[in-house]
């Protein structure tokens, strides 16, 4: 299963975007994120893009495969502040600020034009 370079720094970049939302014009997290998600994150984002991109008939990941799973595959690794916590804040939410904040790659030429099954 290929992952194009950009695909695997854009999986970095997001989860950088949790742990230092401020190089990310994220301040509208302060006082979320007590910690953002570890570097495992990354990894497990790729890996679960792969699978996705295979059951979508790919042999190949792109972007919109991680946006696609950011939600499930790391909103459990974010620890909140007790503030937010208390708030009711969603983590789903905050990495749905991340991936607005963190412009996708573009791997293919005709990406748009990619039929997503």
């Amino acid at each position: 299963m290929f992952v194009h370079h950009a695909v695997a720094q854009y999986a970095v970049a997001v989860v950088m975007a949790t742990r230092k939302p401020h190089q990310y014009g994220l301040h509208n997290l302060d006082g979320v994120l007590e910690y953002g998600v570890s570097a495992r994150g990354s990894l497990g984002l790729i890996a679960a893009g792969r699978s996705l991109a295979l059951m979508r008939g790919r042999d190949y990941v792109l972007p919109a495969d991680l946006v696609d799973l950011a939600g499930d595959t790391l909103a459990h690794r974010l620890v909140l502040t007790f503030d937010a916590a208390a708030d009711g804040v969603d983590p789903r939410t905050v990495i749905d600020a991340v991936l607005a904040a963190v412009p996708q790659p573009r791997v293919a030429p005709a990406e748009e034009e990619v039929v997503v099954r």
